[in-house]
């Protein structure tokens, strides 16, 4: 099948989360599946001047957007050798340091540009020979598929198109104000509660939730959240209704980028069983970050966006308390000032104990994965994260709260049987993640058990390979339906 991928990020030239990872990861697994896949996505400052091969290829889009039309061109490069990345190019809109605003707003014209964003894919699209499938990653891709199914008459060659469409966090919806209407050229019908129309406002990935033929999300128990008011952020009565086109499958990992056996970032590589190189790695942290060497010592790690959503709040309230139980801690992470206030003024109060890094480094990331015991994810909501999968594989031991993704792939440790591969808490607040630390210390503190703990969890497989078939299937389902569709020649 020709599947086209639609999304406003994907990894190596523009990345922001997990969506570019998603992108960059799951388009080469369907191609190692025999697929012909395409992604398409803005041609933003950090592309065009992040020393990647991109080629002209002399196309220009011209499409409109309210009033007006907007013009762009194509540029073309690689993700791998047999998987083609399209990059839009319209200065204008993408030609900026950041990809949707800066830390303390949003881009105020951001529905104007996915909007000529979504219509130049479908151009794109519909010049060349039609995809089978279109996959629309998150908002900022939803209107490809509104577009496409309210409009059909703009684009007879894909006709036959079926859509797919995944939420990788309903927290971000694509919502503007109804003066934002102008530029989608949509008719007036459409802004409607049934439709596009969310308490006077506009909301875009609901367009998508209502016109795409399938529906995916990044992890089977996230996909049952969703349905409800805690985690369905108002759109969880249209999700119940296409329950039965949902599916979550749980992302995978990239191991020819995280796995300690090849690692490039670390200087001591090691497997499940060589955990001894383990504490070098430590050491090699610890250097790196300003900590003494503790080889003893619990050393707990967090790389995230410090925001109330990953329980910075729940970690802030019994940080002295963990402070008390003689561990060290190691941050890398950005986000609310009030939360990188407080992490810094820890470092400050606990030299010898605490490191904090504010903002974000590739090298460093993989460094705290591999030389870190115990990794810290107690997220209110984590649609899926990859985090704790990069620990598993480390061995670096996870402490998650139950919820999403991380439910999904971390089982909780057992001291009767000495099954699981993390520690697991389930209420949202902080005496149940302190609770699960203490657990967590003290297996740490039995050497043979911790060292069980941690090959069990470097030996589950988090492969792209498992997710990408679960994705095929969905595409061949609809490619079955297209085919009794079509017209016997």
């Amino acid at each position: 099948m020709k599947i086209a991928m639609i999304a406003s990020e994907a990894n190596p030239f523009a990345k922001t989360g997990g969506l570019a990872d998603v992108l960059g990861a799951l388009s080469v697994a369907l191609e190692h599946l025999g697929h012909e896949v395409t992604v398409i996505l803005p041609a933003y400052r950090c592309a065009l001047r992040g020393g990647f091969v991109l080629q002209e290829t002399g196309r220009t889009v011209a499409v409109p957007v309210g009033d007006g039309q907007e013009s762009g061109t194509v540029l073309r490069a690689s993700i791998n050798k047999n998987v083609s990345a399209l990059l839009i190019r319209a200065d204008r809109y993408f030609d900026r340091e950041f990809l949707y605003g800066t830390a303390t707003a949003d881009y105020p014209d951001n529905a104007e540009r996915f909007t000529f964003f979504c219509r130049a894919a479908l151009e794109v699209l519909r010049q060349d020979e039609p995809a089978d499938i279109i996959h629309a990653h998150d908002w900022q891709a939803a209107l490809a598929i509104v577009f496409l199914k309210t409009q059909a008459a703009d684009y007879p060659e894909m006709a036959g198109v079926k859509t797919v469409f995944t939420i990788h966090n309903l927290g971000f919806q694509g919502i503007f104000p109804a003066s934002q209407w102008k530029f989608f050229n949509l008719d007036g019908a459409f802004f409607t509660p049934t439709f596009l129309e969310f308490y006077g406002a506009v909301n875009l990935l609901k367009g998508a939730l209502i016109f795409a033929d399938k529906l995916t999300t990044v992890s089977p128990t996230y996909a049952q959240e969703i349905m409800t008011p805690e985690q369905g952020f108002g759109l969880e009565g249209i999700i119940r209704q296409r329950a039965a086109d949902l599916v979550g499958i749980l992302n995978g990992v990239d191991y020819s980028q995280w796995n300690p056996w090849t690692d490039a970032f670390i200087k001591h590589h090691y497997g499940e069983n060589s955990l001894t190189v383990k504490d070098d790695c430590k050491k090699s942290l610890c250097q790196s970050v300003g900590l003494p060497d503790r080889p003893a010592t619990a050393l707990f790690a967090m790389i995230s966006r410090l925001t109330t959503q990953k329980g910075f709040d729940l970690v802030e309230t019994i940080f002295d308390q963990l402070m008390d139980r003689a561990v060290q801690f190691v941050l890398l992470g950005s986000g609310e000032p009030r939360f990188e206030s407080f992490f810094k003024v820890a470092a400050a109060r606990y030299p010898d104990r605490v490191a904090v890094r504010i903002g974000f480094n590739e090298p460093l990331a993989h460094q705290i994965e591999a030389g870190a015991d115990l990794f810290l994810m107690p997220s209110r909501y984590e649609p899926c994260g990859l985090n704790q999968m990069y620990s598993l594989k480390y061995g670096t031991v996870p402490i998650v709260r139950a919820v999403g993704g991380l439910k999904d792939s971390v089982r909780d440790y057992d001291t009767a049987t000495g099954t699981g591969t993390g520690f697991v808490f389930v209420r949202d607040d902080a005496d149940a993640m302190l609770g699960a630390i203490d657990r967590a210390l003290s297996v740490y503190n039995e050497k043979a058990h911790f060292t069980a703990l941690r090959r069990r969890a470097m030996a589950m497989d988090f492969s792209w390979e498992h997710s990408a078939q679960q994705y095929r299937d969905i595409y061949k389902d609809l490619w079955s339906q297209r085919r009794q569709l079509e017209p016997v020649k």
